[in-house]
């Protein structure tokens, strides 16, 4: 009985220079194996096409710095945030200018969201204009975030207070950035950052209300805290993602929108479609670098099938999962704040480090 592997998000095998047909054949064990016919391209071709990348990248710099921007730092397909050299910031003195640069390295376009600025332009790969840069109008680009802008403020006792009774200290709350949303209504606002830049907010009535700043990039909460890791805890909300890191464990990510109600079909959808789970992809380069992803989730139904959509798109092989410890005969704790709250961080930090194999776990 012949088992195909799909290939999972994080563990794709290389892209190999040659198309291959397959064809079946017999091995000496008797068993049939996959043989490539495969269809060589000259060395020669893939050398004049990464010299023209290297030639179009160093043409683009070029261009770009002469207006002052310093793009040292961009990694291509990225939304990345500069110093503006028109208005160098305003009186904040900030860095706002939103720069993006095509994956091929040959064309680039950008836009000030310094409301008294507002600089934008594109160098395209091709020049329609003797210096190959384009002024813009209006341009879809991401929001840039700022505290100031979103109106938020340090906790307040009442939060501090909700926090404590959770098990939550202020060390961790101001670790993690956690603020509020200024005004007469009490909201907490889960702040979302990479590299330390404020990239997207998530709000929190303490009736369980929530709902997230439009227009910004979906990555998972904490993506900092993992950048480096080898072994990387997933939990399925932000309160769980500070509950296992008052239990002794700092890298720990939650999702930012919560479980799905199932699976949503036993066939992986293509990258494009894949919307509702695209901070894994966003999150790429740091989840790769794991060995062991422990997952954490609400041990209710909905929990478990985010357990399942996150293993298949990360690799089973390297996918552990957390069993909570029992409550009674017939139920657990459901997740990482219950068993915190309800049995203390030594009871947590057990169940994370007696975590099983995924693949064992779900033999059934």
């Amino acid at each position: 009985m012949l088992i195909g592997l799909a290939p999972t998000l994080f563990r794709a095998r290389p892209v190999c220079l040659h198309t291959s047909i397959p064809r079946f054949s017999p091995n000496s064990h008797g068993f049939l194996t996959i043989t490539p016919t495969r269809l060589f391209i000259p060395a020669a071709s893939l050398r004049r096409d990464e010299n023209k990348e290297v030639d179009d990248y160093a043409e683009l710099k070029e261009k770009v710095e002469n207006l002052g921007i310093c793009c040292n730092s961009v990694t291509p397909e990225e939304y990345t945030r500069l110093m503006c050299p028109k208005c160098k910031g305003g009186r904040s003195m900030e860095k706002c200018l939103s720069f993006h640069m095509s994956s091929k390295r040959n064309s680039a376009l950008w836009r000030c969201f310094n409301i008294q600025c507002g600089w934008a332009g594109q160098i395209p790969h091709y020049s329609m204009a003797s210096d190959g840069v384009h002024q813009l109008g209006r341009m879809n680009f991401p929001r840039i975030l700022t505290e100031e802008s979103l109106k938020l403020e340090p906790l307040g006792d009442m939060l501090i207070a909700y926090f404590s009774k959770r098990m939550i200290s202020k060390d961790t709350l101001k670790r993690n950035h956690v603020m509020q949303m200024a005004g007469d209504q009490i909201i907490i606002a889960f702040t979302y950052r990479r590299n330390g830049m404020l990239i997207g907010c998530k709000y929190r009535t303490l009736e369980k209300r929530f709902w997230q700043e439009k227009g910004a990039d979906k990555v998972l909460y904490g993506l900092d805290d993992v950048r480096e890791a080898d072994e990387i805890i997933i939990v399925e909300g932000e309160i769980d993602k500070l509950s296992v890191e008052e239990a002794g464990f700092p890298n720990c990510v939650s999702v930012p929108n919560g479980a799905p109600q199932g699976i949503a079909s036993k066939e992986l959808l293509p990258l494009e479609e894949d919307t509702r789970f695209s901070y894994l992809w966003n999150c790429n380069e740091c989840l790769e670098k794991a060995s062991r992803i422990v997952l954490a989730t609400d041990g209710d139904l909905p929990g478990q099938a985010l357990a399942e959509e996150l293993a298949r798109r990360l690799g089973k092989e390297r996918c552990w999962q957390v069993c909570w410890p029992k409550k009674d005969e017939l139920s657990s704790y459901k997740d990482a704040n219950e068993v915190l709250v309800n049995l203390g961080r030594e009871a947590l930090k057990e169940a994370i480090e007696c975590a099983v194999p995924y693949e064992m776990q779900n033999l059934n």
